[in-house]
Order: structure tokens, then C-alpha cells, then sequence
């Protein structure tokens, strides 16, 4: 058998094997990258010789537009340049539409239009003339596209043409979007409206723009005069532009000139305080909507328990049916989301209302002097709402929409803001009170339920029809709680388990604020509210309840009755 053939190389040859390997690696190098640069040379040779020359830009709006079609980033901002340059009502129009996404081109001839949609369907408006251009397909058209770069230039042409809109709001709105990319074509914008501007608003927001600029200016004493201007604006980017003239922990950064820096800290202080005086506004805020929740859901319990002395554990579920009547109301109203709303607070009211009634002469009106029994068939109660409801409506959480004139912020200043759909519950909050007040205190029904919770014999003796009252009483009380339903819908998806997350924050709220006492109601609710609020920042939500709850069991030990107990009479049945 023949061995494998493994001659070990002599010391010559692998000297010589080594020496051959390296030339190789040093040369090859060396020939790529004279190839390389051979190829860019004639590349580069050729592109001079065979440049393409530019593309000429049309100066007219009609051409304008329709070079959009087809052009490329870089021509697009050329064209988008030439717009902002041209003195047409339309021009504008057509920035913003390129901004938003709706300026659109046909695939078939190229054609540029705005476009809205309309269904499955197209709104066509010609951008040069304004007029309408009839309707076309989505699948015909193909949106003209834009890249961030081009986004960012859009904003400030828009803003700038803005700084001439006969609208004060219109140029504080453009000024404050200039702010936001400052750079010598801004700054120079914004120097010469400034010296035309007559609005005293406008010319301070053009003056914090300004003075913004000037913060990186190479003279100590522009800088000082700027950080002097900016002292006392609460805006985000008026804080976020002084800040890092601080510094970091070891003071890298700081501005170097000590007396700049001494009004950056200055400044920043004052702005600090803004801050956390308009935090604490913003907290107290939401303590109050959330407040009038509870106020909501608990100020229909406050009669049926506080008046009647029934402990309605069934509650609850007459919250959860005012919220499915107003997804209801809304899908019957498809085209009416904001009128459906306002129709869905009476039909909640006489819904739960109606359910009220008939749980009252069915039920608890068998169970009145038995408490626990009361409290354990009501509880029953509930489950089997829970369960009729699922199955007519499944176990799937609905959401009802909002209505537009719900929606959005109202933008107090750059630091505090309130929602509207809160703002909205705390106002219905109080009007449902004070609704419930006049009919309490000013109307027969009203006389009749303090009359019976105070001596049933006597208003008896006297031609009261107990019996009636406390049907009536209890459907007032459930009505309540089906107009509580529809706000939370607001503020919440709406389910079976809707009223179970309310029910023991109503008791809460009803025993601290005094049973059977509708003011105590009022401010108890406000009061945990708002308290709730205070504390989660620094507990989180879950350990601020329970806070909240051993308050609440500590302040019962000491004052049984409540806030605002019941005097005479009155209070003797309870």
C-alpha cells in the first residue's frame, strides 16, 4: 500500500512560499484600487462630458403644478422654492395640501389635483383654479410623496407666508412653528415683520422667536439680553433651549460668561415655578372630573340609600344600562354622533329609570327593615343584568364615540390644558345636581320622599301614598344612575362590568359625605377626587385608594354619620 505523500517543505522553500504570499497580498491591493480609481476617473470623465443639464424649474403656477407629477426630491424643493415666491391666493393652498398628503396625481395623463376623499370616492379640486374637477377613483390616483427633509421645509414657507394672514392668531401660530427651526432666512423673516407688526401679541411671540436666535450669538451681552427676554416664558422649547445652558452635573456645557449663566439660573428657576404651579392646576383638574364621576354615579345612590335606607347592590348595573343606551342611541344615529349624545341622556334616564321602578315593586319593596336580604338580592340582581346584557350585546366591550365638539384640548397656555370631554362632565356634573335639588326642594314629588324618609305613619296619616313614592323615589334614583352611565361612556369603553368598578366607590362616597345628605354627596366626592389624584403621583393609583379607604375607615370611627349627618327626625331611621 503506497503511503500518503507528505514531504515536509525544506527551510529554502518555505522561506521562498512565505515571500511569494506576501507580495501577493501587498500587490493585489494595490491593483483594485488603481482599477477603482482608473474606473472613477473615466467615470467621472464621462459624467462631465455626458451631464445631463439641469432640470429648469417653470416659474408659473400652472407649470408648477404640474411638474409635481413627476419630479424627484431635489426638484420638488425647487418647486416647492418657487411657490413660496409667487404672490397666489392658491399657492398656499397647495403647500398646505402637499403637506397634509391630498395633493395627488392621475396615473392616467399625469394630472395633479387636491384631493379629499368622499367615501370610496375621490373630491377633485383643480389646485390652480380653486374650482371643483368632478371625482375620480383612489386606485387612479397616486400621492405625491415627500421625504422628512421636505416636510421641514414645508412648515417654515407655510409659516412664513402665514406672517402676512390678516389673522393675529394665524401669524402667532406661524411664528411659534418658525421657532421651532430657527435659521438666518427665519430669523431674517421674522426681523422684518417685526418691524411692520402692529398686534402687541405677535410682536412679543416674534420677540421670544427672536431672542431664541440670539441665545448662540458670539456677544456675551446679546446673549444676556436674550435670556432677560425668555425669563418668565413657560413655552417647552423656551425651557429645553435654556437648560443645557446649565450644564451638566459638573457643569460641562454651562454658558461661560458668569453673568449669562447667573440669568440662565434665574430664568430657569422662575420657569420651574411656572411649572409646578400649573402642574398642581392640572392635578386638581383631573381630582375634579374624576370627582364628578364619582359624584355622578353616587348621587342616585345618595336617594336610594340615603333617603330610603335600601343598600342597592344593583346599582351599579343601572350605570352599565344608561351606557349601553347611549352606544344604542349612537348606532341608531350613525350620521348624528353629536346630536345622539344629548338624545341619549333623557332615553338613559328613562331606562334605568323604568328598570328602576321595576325593581322596586318587584323586589326590594318586600325587603324593606331587611337590609342584608336587600343587599343580597340585589346583589343577585346584578348578576343576572350582567348576564342578560351579554348576551344580547356579548361579553365584547363596546366603545361610543365622542363627539367633535367633545374632543380635543383647550389650550389655556404651552403648560396647562383641559380636556374637553372632562371639562364637559364636570359642568353635567353640576347641572344634574342642581336639576336634583329643584326637585327636591321645590317640587311636590320632592316634598312627598323627604316627607316619607322622615316619618313613614305621619305622611301616610296625612294622604301620602307611600307605596308610589318609593317606586318613584327609586326610579329617580336609578335614572340618575343611567345619566352617570352616559358620561362614563365617554370616559371609558362600556361592558357588563361597567358598574362593578363604580359601586363601592359610590358607598364610599355616599357614607363619607353623611347618608341621605345630597350637598355632603356633592363635596365628598369632589373631595376624594381630587385627594385620589393628589396622591398617585407619589403612591401610584392602587396604594392611593387603599390610602384613601383606611382614611375613610378611621375618619367613620370617629364621625359614624358622616360629613354633613341628618338632623331630627330624619336622622332617627338611620
Amino acid at each position: 500500500m503506497s503511503k500518503p505523500f507528505n514531504k515536509q517543505p525544506t527551510p529554502e522553500r518555505g522561506w521562498i512560499r512565505s515571500f511569494g504570499i506576501a507580495l501577493l497580498f501587498t500587490a493585489l491591493p494595490l491593483f483594485v484600487f488603481g482599477a477603482s480609481s482608473a474606473h472613477a476617473d473615466d467615470a467621472a470623465t464621462a459624467s462631465t462630458d455626458d451631464a445631463p443639464a439641469a432640470v429648469a424649474v417653470p416659474t408659473d403656477l400652472p407649470g408648477i403644478v404640474a411638474a409635481f407629477a413627476d419630479a424627484d426630491f431635489d426638484t420638488k424643493s425647487a418647486l416647492i422654492d418657487q411657490l413660496s415666491k409667487l404672490q397666489d391666493a392658491h399657492a398656499r393652498l397647495i403647500l398646505q395640501a402637499l403637506l397634509d398628503g391630498h395633493l395627488e396625481s392621475r396615473s392616467s395623463d399625469s394630472a395633479v389635483f387636491i384631493v379629499a376623499e368622499q367615501g370610496d370616492a375621490l373630491k377633485l379640486t383643480n389646485p390652480v383654479t380653486g374650482e371643483s374637477a368632478g371625482d375620480g377613483k383612489a386606485d387612479d390616483f397616486e400621492r405625491i410623496r415627500l421625504n422628512n427633509a421636505l416636510r421641514k421645509t414645508l412648515k417654515v414657507v407655510i409659516a412664513q407666508a402665514q406672517l402676512a394672514d390678516a389673522d393675529a392668531k394665524v401669524r402667532i401660530a406661524a411664528v411659534k412653528e418658525m421657532r421651532r427651526d430657527l435659521d438666518e432666512s427665519t430669523i431674517g423673516a421674522l426681523r422684518a415683520r417685526l418691524a411692520i407688526e402692529q398686534d402687541a401679541k405677535v410682536k412679543h411671540e416674534i420677540a421670544v422667536a427672536l431672542a431664541l436666535g440670539d441665545l448662540s450669538a458670539s456677544d456675551a451681552a446679546t446673549r444676556l439680553a436674550a435670556v432677560k427676554t425668555l425669563d418668565g416664558e413657560a413655552a417647552t422649547d423656551v425651557y429645553n433651549a435654556l437648560l443645557p445652558l446649565l450644564g451638566d452635573a459638573d457643569g460641562k456645557g454651562a454658558e461661560s460668561d458668569a453673568n449669562v449663566r447667573a440669568a440662565v439660573i434665574a430664568a430657569v428657576h422662575h420657569i420651574n415655578l411656572w411649572r409646578g404651579f400649573y402642574s398642581v392646576l392640572d392635578t386638581l383638574f383631573f381630582g375634579l372630573s374624576l370627582g364628578s364621576v364619582l359624584v355622578l354615579s353616587s348621587i342616585g345612590l345618595a336617594i336610594t340609600f340615603g333617603v330610603m335606607g335600601v343598600i342597592n347592590m344593583a346599582h351599579g348595573e343601572m350605570m352599565m344600562l344608561g351606557a349601553y343606551t347611549a352606544y344604542v342611541v349612537q348606532q341608531l344615529m350613525p350620521n348624528h354622533i353629536g346630536l345622539s349624545i344629548v338624545v341619549a341622556i333623557p332615553a338613559a334616564f328613562v331606562v334605568a329609570g323604568v328598570a328602576g321602578v321595576a325593581i322596586e315593586r318587584s323586589i326590594v319593596r318586600f325587603l324593606y327593615g331587611r337590609p342584608l336580604e336587600t343587599l343580597l338580592a340585589t346583589f343577585g340582581l346584578s348578576l343576572i343584568l350582567q348576564q342578560l346584557v351579554r348576551s344580547i350585546f356579548s361579553p365584547l366591550n363596546r366603545s361610543v364615540t365622542t363627539p367633535e365638539w367633545m374632543s380635543g384640548l383647550w389650550q389655556v397656555n404651552d403648560l396647562f390644558s383641559l380636556t374637553y370631554n372632562r371639562l364637559y362632565i364636570v359642568i353635567f356634573t353640576l347641572l344634574v345636581f342642581a336639576a336634583l335639588l329643584l326637585v327636591m326642594n321645590r317640587t311636590s314629588l320632592g316634598l312627598k320622599v323627604r316627607a316619607v324618609a322622615q316619618n313613614r305613619t305621619m305622611a301616610k296619616a296625612m294622604g301620602v301614598r307611600t307605596e308610589r313614592i318609593d317606586a318613584l323615589t327609586f326610579g329617580l334614583g336609578s335614572g340618575i344612575a343611567g345619566i352617570a352611565g352616559v358620561a362614563l361612556s365617554q370616559l371609558t369603553n362600556v361592558g357588563p362590568n361597567l358598574g362593578q368598578s363604580y359601586i363601592i366607590d359610590s358607598f364610599m362616597v355616599v357614607v363619607f359625605g353623611g347618608v341621605g345628605n345630597l350637598w355632603g354627596t356633592l363635596i365628598s366626592g369632589m373631595s376624594l377626587g381630587i385627594v385620589n389624584k393628589l396622591l398617585e403621583p407619589y403612591a401610584g393609583a392602587v396604594i392611593a385608594k387603599i390610602l384613601v379607604l383606611v382614611f375613610l375607615i378611621l375618619f367613620i370611627q370617629r364621625k359614624p354619620k358622616g360629613l354633613f349627618p341628618q338632623k331630627g327626625r330624619a336622622a332617627e331611621g338611620h
